[in-house]
């Protein structure tokens, strides 16, 4: 079973940036997704952006392409999401998860094929 520990978030004023960490703990990313995901008070959760660790690909939804970067580091242990020129829309819990490693490509930003998630860390952007 994968533990997947998320850390980074904060308050944060418009058009700042934070980083927000990944941990798989006490193991390495066995998936083929990891992704982050985000869930605003009354919304749905929504996809954020992905990580395939085969290749080093990268997806984005609309709203966050351009000021949002997923990474790894090499060992495997730690995703990250570094986020800057924050909005207000963007205040929600945002969450990492992983697939059981044999998700397809397709299902990257479809939230119930993920097997394994973090406990969530809240992001608030104040105006």
């Amino acid at each position: 079973q994968v533990q997947l520990v998320e850390s980074g978030g904060g308050l944060v004023q418009v058009g700042g940036s934070l980083r927000l960490s990944c941990a798989a703990a006490g193991s390495t990313f066995s998936s083929r997704f990891t992704s982050w995901f985000r869930q605003a008070p009354g919304k749905e959760r929504e996809f954020v952006a992905g990580l395939r660790w085969s290749g080093g690909n990268t997806y984005y939804s609309d709203s966050v392409k351009g000021r949002f970067t997923i990474s790894r580091d090499n060992a495997k242990t730690t995703v990250f999401l570094q986020m800057n020129n924050l909005k207000p829309e963007d205040t929600a819990v945002y969450y990492c998860a992983a697939d059981n490693g044999r998700m397809i490509l397709s299902s990257v930003r479809l939230g119930e094929q993920y097997r394994h998630w973090g406990q969530g860390t809240q992001v608030t952007v104040s105006s």
